[in-house]
């Protein structure tokens, strides 16, 4: 079965990733390429590890008008990427412009949107003049990407009950801010640990630092998939 863990590549450079990657196998764990990264190492990176067998989220989280969006994603999907995706907030015509662009691929990469980010709270949603609550806000967005037809969203934990509710078990939910028992937790503010996500009915979880920074990475990742696959 293959694994439920997305490893956040949290790196400056591809070199301390991919001295990271060499010790991990593709069955391990999926790989998480962001902003960081991606600017720092280039889509030719994000071509050695598919080459190497991993399968990749390619979390740029995409918000622009519907034509550069959509050019965006096929040129994503061109690296072999397993995974993308875009900024719900970006509206319907965005997301099914994007949509529509990796349509007619053969293998067309999973597309997902971001709804509301797992560092927000109610007090940093009041000060941008949404004034639901966070799980509100992440529902209606939810919502609005399912209609649009695209595969998921980046959701916290804590909303993913609720939200398997609503959009049905095919929906995937995709969920940043795990933290392992023992764990720091640095900047996310909404997190829980592997075990508990996936009891909720998480899909994937993304897990970088308590990994990453981890010295025994190995044993880490051995025990959340242990966890994810209960």
């Amino acid at each position: 079965m293959s694994s439920r863990l997305i490893i956040a590549l949290d790196f400056a450079s591809a070199e301390l990733a991919l001295n990271f990657t060499q010790q991990l196998a593709p069955q391990d764990a999926k790989l998480k390429v962001g902003f960081e990264l991606f600017v720092a190492a280039g889509p030719d990176f994000v071509r050695k590890l598919v080459d190497q067998g991993f399968e990749v989220f390619l979390d740029l989280k995409f918000h622009d008008i519907p034509n550069t969006v959509a050019a965006a994603c096929q040129s994503a999907a061109k690296l072999g990427v397993w995974m993308l995706n875009v900024h719900a907030l970006g509206g319907d015509k965005m997301m099914l412009a994007a949509r529509e662009s990796i349509a007619g691929l053969v293998k067309p990469p999973k597309l997902i949107a971001v709804t509301v980010l797992t560092s927000m709270d109610q007090a940093q949603l009041a000060k941008l003049n949404i004034s639901q609550a966070p799980f509100e806000q992440v529902s209606h967005l939810a919502a609005l990407t399912q209609a649009c037809g695209l595969d998921g969203v980046v959701c916290s934990a804590q909303e993913a009950q609720q939200l398997k509710q609503q959009c049905g078990g095919e929906f995937l939910l995709v969920t940043p801010g795990i933290r392992p028992l023992g764990s720091q937790s640095d900047d996310q503010t909404r997190i829980l640990t592997p075990l508990a996500a996936r009891q909720l009915g998480v899909d994937y979880v993304v897990v970088g630092r308590p990994i990453t920074q981890s010295k025994t990475p190995l044993a880490v990742i051995k025990a959340i998939n242990q966890d994810l696959a209960e």
